[in-house]
């Protein structure tokens, strides 16, 4: 196997608990000794937990919880979020990562978690990938008081499963899987929901077929996966084999080609209120179209239920003209909800436009006046600048005044939280 598919060398790397460990450093307190929970104190019991402690972790507490899950035995420190805080420290990080590959062989996955491709520097360093690894991790420790796991593959998807099954077990917080290892390491792995990239949706649609750990789903008919799910099908196929082909170069030239904005609710939202969230994240995101200089030619909305029954859905839209205009993206984002929605209680929205485009001019079809499309774009053009110079709260449509409305609440805060 070794020969046929992708053998390189990546190291994917996630901070370990990093919104908590941020809290402790400037508190000068031991993450691993001290239970402290990063949650919004103004949001009552049922406030997210966004990251705890590896000390509360130890006790069972999850991050992404609710406050009202953890035991009322446990005494913990509350810690309001602070996104320009935990932004400033995975810039550091990223520095870090900076001194040992180039730009092109790093990619940014989230907040806190990377890939790098180290094959090309090994033999610059002479050193193998675990020891390049366990240097990189006592550079963050030391530059940036952070701890770090790292997961070590021949491709991305090994790396990162590494490092989501084994690393955070094994005590200097690295591990390393090989082609060799998939019989006995990736095979076993129960539930699928474990596994990189299957939701709990995914894990119940497979569980129909019999399908039950990734051996179950890597010696399934791949035909018949790919006839069930579509691409999808062959993709679950092979990364229960361990394959992936990704190369981080190749993912940095697909780079944003799309925008999205999702937000987690914090109370139950139904088929009419929730049209007031829907229609406030597509005023963020087409005032992000603005501000680019681009329009786009696909519209996706995603819903995603309570907790308590489960489920969700994401389609999209492909529109015959590139557009920035608000209307139309709401419209057509309304028409994907309309169509899809199964009157179930709502705790998340995505929106998203995609097929990017700079836009070189006004798009008209045979029923558009082009004075009325001018003063639209005018009007766009006035309201951008004035909430440029005065702020995002500066100017409100009237139903952010209603109580289901967030966009005031969200419009103070960097990557949906308070700064």
């Amino acid at each position: 196997m070794d020969n046929v598919y992708l053998n390189r060398h990546f190291l994917c790397i996630d901070l370990k608990s990093f919104f908590a460990s941020c809290e402790c450093l400037e508190r000068k307190l031991d993450p691993f000794t001290y239970p402290l929970v990063v949650a919004n104190p103004h949001q009552g019991n049922g406030a997210i937990t966004l990251a705890v402690t590896p000390y509360l972790k130890s006790k069972g507490i999850k991050s992404r919880g609710r406050l009202y899950e953890i035991p009322p035995n446990i005494k913990y420190t509350i810690a309001p979020p602070r996104m320009s805080l935990y932004l400033a420290k995975s810039k550091e990080v990223v520095q870090v990562y900076l001194k040992y590959v180039a730009k092109e062989d790093l990619h940014i996955y989230s907040i806190d978690e990377c890939f790098l491709d180290i094959t090309d520097y090994l033999k610059m360093y002479g050193k193998t990938d675990y020891e390049l690894a366990l240097d990189i991790l006592k550079d963050i420790k030391t530059s940036t008081g952070l701890y770090a796991t790292c997961g070590i593959g021949p491709n991305m998807l090994l790396a990162k499963i590494s490092m989501d099954i084994e690393a955070k077990h094994n005590k200097d917080f690295i591990a390393k899987w090989t082609y060799k290892d998939i019989p006995n390491k990736l095979w076993p792995i129960y539930p699928l929901s474990k596994i990189w990239g299957i939701g709990p949706r995914m894990e119940r649609n497979l569980n129909k077929l019999n399908i039950y750990n990734v051996y179950d789903l890597a010696h399934y008919d791949r035909n018949k996966l790919k006839q069930k799910f579509g691409v999808i099908g062959t993709e679950l196929w092979n990364h229960a084999n361990g394959i992936d082909l990704s190369r981080i170069k190749d993912m940095q030239k697909t780079k944003d080609k799309s925008y999205s904005h999702s937000q987690v609710l914090f109370k139950d939202y139904n088929g009419e209120n929730i049209k007031i969230i829907i229609r406030e994240m597509v005023e963020v995101i087409t005032i992000r179209l603005h501000e680019n200089h681009k329009t786009c030619s696909s519209i996706g909305l995603g819903i995603g239920y309570s907790k308590s029954v489960g489920g969700s859905f994401y389609h999209q839209i492909k529109l015959n003209n590139p557009t920035d205009n608000e209307l139309e993206i709401l419209a057509n984002a309304l028409m994907i909800f309309d169509k899809f929605y199964d009157n179930l209680p709502i705790r998340k929205v995505t929106i998203s436009c995609g097929i990017l485009k700079d836009k070189d001019g006004i798009q008209l079809n045979i029923f558009d006046n082009i004075k009325e499309v001018e003063e639209k774009e005018q009007i766009a053009k006035a309201i951008l600048e004035i909430k440029d110079k005065y702020g995002k709260n500066s100017l409100l449509k009237a139903s952010s005044l209603l109580n289901d409305s967030t966009i005031h609440d969200r419009n103070q805060k960097i990557g949906g939280h308070h700064s």
